[in-house]
């Protein structure tokens, strides 16, 4: 489903991923770990198609169709999500209007208001999150974990093809980290979806658990494994890679 063939990218004429080949099939799941700096984070960038975020000699192929020079926008229309480590606040715009939006940008499809807010709580009902949700405004006030509950409801209700997911356990605390697995675990169960995880660590890939595993540093895939490879990296760290 998504291809990328020999990807360097730059920003600010730095550069910043220096060879990167990978594969992600349908309802596979595969996870990137990595010291900070090695690139991890530029490459979802780069999958999603931030325009500071110069290809300067590569490709991403996503269903067969290259996407180098698509925006955003149109990739998310193809089927691609990016979950956020540090989601924004958006003052004003409550939950249930900004997923509305989201939903007709990204399918095309304008719902009538009765099948709009029977679709959001059938999601929310799906992911054990409370109706009152839906009516406060983005982010605001939200705790760390509830930022990342509504990064997956997103994701339930675009339903798309490839989620990148990074670092959703960064700052949960370990009920809030099995909350958020559990949902993600239920999108990909619906949708068969594939998954690229970032994380630094073990905790919640015990939950999302992955077929395959990337290691990187400075910029390149230095080594590729299995469930055993995170067991590697929790006993030595990277240093042995």
């Amino acid at each position: 489903m998504l291809e990328i063939k020999n990807l360097h990218l730059e920003v600010e004429n730095k550069e910043i991923l220096k060879g990167v080949s990978l594969k992600i099939e349908k309802n596979e799941i595969v996870a990137v770990m990595g010291p900070n700096g090695s690139g991890k984070t530029s490459l979802s960038y780069a999958i999603m198609g931030h325009p500071n975020y110069k290809i300067t000699k590569g490709e991403i192929l996503f269903n067969g169709k290259k996407i180098n020079e698509l925006d955003p926008s149109e990739r998310a229309k193809l089927g691609i999500f990016l979950s956020f480590q540090y989601p924004v606040e958006i003052s004003g715009v409550t939950v249930s209007n900004f997923l509305r939006a989201a939903l007709k940008n990204a399918k095309n499809k304008i719902y009538s208001l009765i099948e709009y807010k029977k679709l959001l709580i059938k999601h929310m009902n799906l992911l054990n999150i409370d109706s009152s949700f839906k009516d406060r405004y983005l982010n605001e006030g939200f705790s760390g974990g509830e930022k990342k509950r509504f990064e997956t409801l997103q994701m339930s209700i675009l339903e798309p093809k490839l989620a990148v997911i990074d670092e959703v356990d960064s700052g949960l605390d370990i009920d809030s980290l099995n909350i958020v697995a559990d949902n993600i675990k239920k999108i990909q169960k619906k949708n068969k979806m594939g998954i690229l995880i970032i994380t630094h660590y073990d905790r919640i890939l015990e939950y999302i658990k992955p077929d395959k595993v990337l290691i990187f540093d400075k910029g390149k895939i230095i080594k590729i494994g299995d469930k055993k490879l995170v067991k590697e990296i929790e006993s030595k760290g990277y240093k042995d890679f």
